[in-house]
């Protein structure tokens, strides 16, 4: 009898043991797991804060994608892979709304940042690297604070004429500035030396030619050279000067980056685009 109800107390205590461990184990709450940050910001001592993988590689723009569709392909895409990760995590400093995915004429995806589509280059043999920054003039680190960016395709006028990079009809890419998300900048050949002589005081024009509203100059790509910006104040306003020439968007562009049509309007060249070539406004 004895036996019996030790037997039968040492069950009930080991069943009350298996209660209480399984109360426990269900009313611990699991530990939270952050997610994998897809895309970072490295800092790099040269070129500042470069968007990089979650292995700290780095990402890289391609002036020819103004449009916002990928021209790298065939062998380019060897030296360029194209950088996709669907539904990107970022860092801290990066507005997930930046980013975006496009489907490749290849039918592969590809993450665009600010309508930028993303690459990595085969030369970066670690983390950290930036060895494609500024190769054949067109490559360039993506970053999260340019004011400008460069772009390089053919410049096709409001009345639908392809143009030189002299204004004159012909075909070719030309290499231009823009905003950074692509839209293109022109300057305005009557103007001088921060001079804007355009813009009404009411700004009742400002719909047709809208200024660059740009408060202080960031990074700008390291083909440039950030003492060739500077801003003026355009009444009570501040715009965004490159070489001395206030910078302008063209309204009819409608914010459709890769679009070039103030280059013809009223003619061509009234309305230039702004590069490395462009002379220093006159004073």
């Amino acid at each position: 009898m004895k036996r019996q109800l030790a037997t039968a107390t040492a069950w009930a205590m080991l069943c009350l043991s298996f209660a209480s461990c399984s109360k426990n184990s269900s009313s611990t709450t699991p530990p939270v797991v952050p997610p994998v940050i897809s895309v970072q910001l490295t800092n790099n001592t040269t070129l500042g804060k470069v968007l990089t993988d979650s292995a700290g590689n780095t990402l890289y723009f391609f002036s020819p994608d103004a449009s916002g569709a990928s021209n790298c392909t065939g062998g380019c895409l060897v030296a360029w892979p194209a950088y996709y990760h669907e539904n990107p995590t970022v860092a801290a400093g990066l507005d997930t709304a930046d980013f975006a995915t496009i489907t490749r004429t290849d039918g592969a995806k590809q993450t665009t940042y600010k309508g930028w589509p993303l690459y990595y280059y085969k030369n970066d043999l670690k983390p950290g690297d930036v060895n494609g920054e500024a190769a054949g003039t067109v490559w360039f680190v993506a970053k999260p604070d340019y004011s400008v960016m460069i772009a390089k395709i053919q410049l096709v006028g409001k009345d639908g004429i392809q143009y030189t990079g002299d204004y004159t009809p012909g075909t070719g890419p030309v290499q231009y500035l823009t905003d950074a998300y692509g839209k293109t900048l022109y300057a305005f050949s009557p103007d001088h030396f921060n001079v804007n002589n355009y813009t009404k005081s009411d700004f009742s024009n400002n719909g047709f030619w809208p200024i660059d509203e740009v408060t202080s100059v960031n990074k700008v790509p390291s083909t440039l050279s950030s003492s060739d910006f500077g801003t003026l104040t355009v009444f009570g306003k501040t715009q965004l000067s490159y070489k001395g020439w206030p910078l302008y968007f063209f309204g009819p562009d409608a914010g459709i980056r890769g679009n070039t049509k103030g280059v013809s309007v009223p003619a061509p060249g009234v309305w230039p685009i702004v590069n490395s070539s462009s002379p220093v406004a006159p004073l």
